[in-house]
């Protein structure tokens, strides 16, 4: 057990530790424990990123079998490949994190309010839900003129190309009982 408490001392002073890269404001939950589980499984990124396993498929089969097979093994990778592309987005855009900003300052207003006391508009009492729709409808000008939904195109189609290229390209890596198989004539 102390021997192990080193190793995770050595590991911390080299680096992040796992529990410092997850972000603070993401409560425990339900996503969360998604997030952990997709880090958790995150193949190497060395042999996500080889050339040398780059090739053409042969026929169609191929192709399909190397999507479907390629997708779920690297699930997790595409997965942040998918958030990279998100904040590349976000970055890039000042009038989309100005809006971004707008949304969740509403939002933290709004907690904080209820933090105090109910709100209350026209003698009824309005819920969270409610509230975070009316910070929505707040910002929603902002995130219209900062081409948000130009933006999430943007990164839906950048995603698929990306992951569809990768997963259409990787060679398949192997699994137990693979390497006896014989090939289609």
């Amino acid at each position: 057990m102390a021997a192990q408490k080193d190793q995770q001392k050595d590991t911390e002073v080299e680096g992040l530790s796992a529990t410092t890269l997850l972000p603070k404001l993401i409560p425990s939950g339900a996503g969360r424990e998604w997030l952990e589980r997709r880090r958790a499984t995150i193949r190497p990124w060395g042999t996500f990123v080889d050339q040398q396993r780059f090739s053409r498929p042969r026929n169609l089969g191929e192709l399909c079998q190397r999507l479907v097979r390629n997708v779920e093994y690297y699930q997790s990778n595409y997965v942040f490949v998918f958030l990279g592309l998100i904040l590349y987005c976000v970055v890039t855009s000042p009038m989309l994190l100005v809006a971004l900003a707008v949304f969740f300052g509403a939002c933290y207003i709004l907690y904080l309010r209820t933090l105090q006391s109910k709100l209350v508009l026209f003698g009824r009492e309005v819920s969270p839900a409610h509230q975070y729709a009316l910070a929505g409808g707040v910002s929603f000008p902002f995130f219209w003129l900062a081409g948000a939904g130009s933006a999430v195109f943007w990164v839906l189609g950048a995603t698929l190309v990306i992951i569809g290229s990768h997963a259409a390209l990787h060679q398949l890596e192997p699994t137990d009982g693979e390497e006896l198989q014989m090939e289609p004539v």
